[in-house]
């Protein structure tokens, strides 16, 4: 089969082209906090200012550094098949373990409190229990179906045109924090490093819409998101068509 033939480009076609990049510094990460994580953080169980709409929203938007996950394929090599030759076949996808999220802490501290009450809630560290320092304090982890949720990083461009590129991390939870360092020497920014694991990812491709528009999340996509995060399906309407609501958690 013969190959394309070179062809002239003029300037157009580079600006349309490699002169169109994606900008690293548009995305926007969103946390899904399990249900029963919520109600923790806003009991005598957690520590903090507790959890509501305000406080998520600037935690996600603090989101200071992120990162699209890598994958790659597990092979078997195939020897002598044909003379010389040694083949790979794929058998498994296989996805990282762990996903890093860096966030800017504000004088209320709730980027680091938020994720610390989660990493509690994990391991049923109730603040409200007195023996937390007792030398032979023990507890008992609680059940993965009660502390793993669904994060997502959406990545869009500056004219918030087009197509929005998002990622999906299934069964996520925080699995470390990272030391901040404290130092006399010249102040910089508190930044706190938050670990996530979790079992895989999918991509999914959204256009922005804009009000009337026909392009509006189906049934069936609203209920897969409402059973996801434990949402109403009215809520999880609201959130898929790019509208906000505001969560009160008693």
């Amino acid at each position: 089969m013969a190959t394309p033939q070179p062809r002239a480009r003029n300037v157009a076609d580079l600006k349309a082209s490699i002169l169109n990049p994606s900008l690293t510094s548009t995305y926007e990460t969103t946390f899904v906090f399990p249900t029963a994580v919520q109600g923790w953080i806003n009991s005598s169980s957690g520590v903090g200012n507790g959890l509501n709409f305000d406080t998520l929203d600037r935690v996600q938007i603090a989101c200071r550094e992120a990162a699209l996950p890598d994958t790659n394929l597990a092979t078997h090599e195939q020897f002598n098949d044909f003379t010389g030759v040694t083949e790979r076949h794929a058998y498994r996808r296989q996805y990282s373990s762990t996903s890093s999220f860096a966030f800017y802490v504000d004088t209320k501290y709730d980027s680091i409190y938020l994720f610390e009450n989660w990493i509690k809630f994990i391991v049923n560290e109730d603040s409200s229990n007195f023996d937390l320092d007792n030398r032979n304090y023990s507890y008992r982890v609680n059940f993965p179906n009660e502390y793993k949720s669904d994060i997502y990083i959406k990545k869009f461009e500056k004219d918030y045109k087009g197509d929005t590129l998002e990622y999906k991390f299934l069964n996520a939870y925080p699995v470390s924090i990272n030391t901040m360092p404290l130092s006399y020497d010249a102040s910089q920014l508190l930044i706190c490093t938050v670990n996530f694991n979790f079992s895989r990812y999918v991509v999914n491709s959204r256009k922005f819409t804009s009000p009337g528009s026909s392009n509006l999340a189906t049934d069936e996509q609203i209920r897969a998101y409402a059973d996801d995060t434990g949402r109403t399906f009215s809520d999880a309407q609201t959130i898929l068509n790019d509208g906000f609501i505001e969560t009160l958690i008693g």
